[in-house]
């Protein structure tokens, strides 16, 4: 259970009682919707001021969950105040952690697919209605938001396509868009997806999982917006060559049949 955290990171006793009451009436009003049902799941790391706004219009059309991850800015309290359950990690474990844990919350309350996107603002809740139709009329286990590569800033227009092409060449289909976080993913999938992988590549190895699984695939386009974060996480260097590393093992991604073909 997260507690309340005042603008310079530390605990605030005056509003820890409201805070506890807050997240108390939060998870009950969650946990009578989300029953085989499909909620949001926004993991966060000090994103007090883009998250608001985020779990907002979100929380409009479905339950939302956030997983604050060791923020010290107070996220998860904005988050809760905005309308969300807070799940939260003491230390921050990075984006493929707080995924697990949101995903795990969601298989332990029979929560039928998930919804993720972004806490800084780079993904907006509006276009969230396409994944679920997507989801609904093709059976699809994953969909996949599809951004417009050519309305990324330098350099990401040019190493995203690249990183898309070289994950598609590997396992054999196309791939569009391998980086966007902007997903669904139905429960037999989270089920599947082997949990020790916990950074940037996390995403990329769930597409892995999806592919081993013969599962289906759906792509909506979204919207493509920069410019809204505060701070990147993405270590250029590091992550690259982890990427390049998951590339090398997506060969043996390939599907076991050709019945699962993309939707």
């Amino acid at each position: 259970m997260g507690r309340a955290i005042g603008p310079d990171g530390r605990m605030d006793s005056r509003r820890s009682v409201a805070w506890l009451a807050l997240q108390t009436a939060l998870k009950a009003r969650i946990m009578s919707l989300v029953e085989d049902q499909i909620i949001a799941l926004v993991p966060a790391f000090n994103e007090r001021r883009a998250i608001v706004p985020v779990v907002a219009l979100t929380a409009a059309q479905m339950p939302v969950v956030v997983v604050d991850d060791g923020s010290t800015d107070g996220t998860g309290q904005a988050a809760a105040e905005a309308g969300a359950h807070i799940l939260r990690h003491p230390t921050n474990h990075g984006k493929g952690a707080a995924l697990r844990t949101g995903f795990q919350w969601a298989l332990d309350n029979d929560v039928r697919a998930v919804i993720t996107l972004d806490a800084d603002g780079q993904h907006n809740p509006t276009d969230i209605p396409a994944f679920v139709q997507a989801h609904e009329q093709t059976g699809a286990h994953l969909v996949i938001g599809r951004r417009d590569h050519r309305r990324m800033p330098f350099p990401r227009t040019f190493t995203n396509p690249f990183g898309s092409w070289l994950l598609s060449l590997a396992v054999g289909e196309p791939i569009y868009d391998n980086q966007s976080g902007f997903r669904l993913y139905h429960r037999k999938l989270l089920e599947a997806i082997d949990q020790a992988t916990v950074g940037f590549e996390f995403e990329v190895e769930v597409i892995g999982t999806a592919l081993r699984n013969d599962f289906i695939f759906a792509w909506v386009d979204i919207e493509t917006i920069y410019g809204t974060e505060t701070t990147s996480y993405f270590h250029p260097l590091l992550d690259s060559l982890r990427f390049l590393r998951t590339v090398w093992r997506a060969r043996r991604w390939r599907r076991p049949t050709r019945s699962g073909a993309n939707a």
